[in-house]
């Protein structure tokens, strides 16, 4: 599939070129299924090691589809491989159980190329049928961080991977999703390091993405342990070393979850080390903004 093809029953819109889906999943393949044909723009899906028959169902019941299927879970790395692969100026991710409503593909590619320095557009995010605001929406609304002249709405120093539509140029410099984090929390890495390019994020409530969270969601448990792992692998890689201990002080406080997520991180703990770079002054200045006004 190019970049050009379009799903049956969508109209070509000459606004929102330049734009593909990337989606990745693992052993979803009824959602995708349902949710695939509800992009407006071409899409590349990376399966994460499905063992479901994900690939072999996307490609017999979507051959618009592109389908790169791995032979393992590489996390939210499979992103960067999507986005890599996809060759077009933006890319917006979704997750198998979400979808950006219609018309706002083109509505976010519009307001990226009104602002040539944001780098990542996080949506709004309307959850279930009953389309309630997911509640971190208010809080990234109320950006401490304000919003600037020069971007379309709050700025931020994070974002939804699920809701975001990314300049790929700038993505792919920061290095994309990285294979030490993988997944869930792999925002925060890369929102450190495209704040220390120079490069912006902002919060655009006028862009829906709708989220109908799957049936076969994780454990909140193991969620949790998954988030502190992904805390304390990130804080080594990008934060001096007081707010790596604070760090985990606070996981070791928090619940069994957390300290278990803590014990998980310590095997990627010499990755972590390897891949070290402390954000500078300025991008250590608004974190401190931004824990101060949560």
């Amino acid at each position: 599939m190019t970049s050009t093809t379009e799903h049956p029953g969508t109209s070509p819109s000459p606004t929102a070129d330049g734009v593909t889906v990337v989606v990745m999943s693992r052993d979803r393949r009824e959602d995708l299924l349902a949710t695939l044909p509800r992009h407006e723009a071409p899409v590349v899906l990376v399966d994460n090691g499905s063992t479901d028959g994900t690939a072999d169902a996307v490609r017999a019941a979507l051959p618009e589809v592109t389908v790169l299927a791995l032979h393992e879970n590489v996390g939210a790395r499979a992103r960067t491989i999507g986005a890599g692969h996809a060759g077009t100026e933006f890319v917006a991710f979704a997750d198998d159980d979400s979808w950006w409503a219609p018309g706002d593909l083109a509505r976010a590619v519009a307001v990226m190329r009104a602002h040539p320095r944001l780098a990542v557009l996080n949506a709004r995010v309307l959850v279930g049928p009953e389309e309630r605001l997911d509640p971190l929406c208010p809080e990234l609304a109320a950006s401490p961080l304000g919003t600037p002249p020069h971007l379309p709405g709050p700025r931020l120093l994070g974002f939804i991977g699920c809701a975001a539509m990314v300049r790929t140029e700038a993505f792919l410099a920061a290095g994309g999703f990285d294979p030490v984090v993988r997944f869930p929390g792999e925002e925060e890495r890369l929102a450190l390091d495209l704040a220390a390019a120079g490069w912006d994020i902002a919060y655009v409530d006028a862009v829906t993405v709708h989220h109908h969270p799957s049936t076969r969601r994780h454990d909140p448990a193991a969620r949790r342990a998954a988030i502190w792992r992904s805390r304390l692998l990130t804080a080594v890689m990008r934060l001096p070393w007081p707010d790596v201990a604070r760090t985990v002080v606070a996981g070791l406080r928090a619940g069994a979850p957390e300290r278990r997520g803590l014990r998980r991180a310590v095997p990627d703990l010499p990755a972590a080390l390897r891949r070290r770079r402390r954000v500078p002054a300025s991008v250590l200045a608004d974190l401190r903004r931004l824990e101060a006004g949560s």
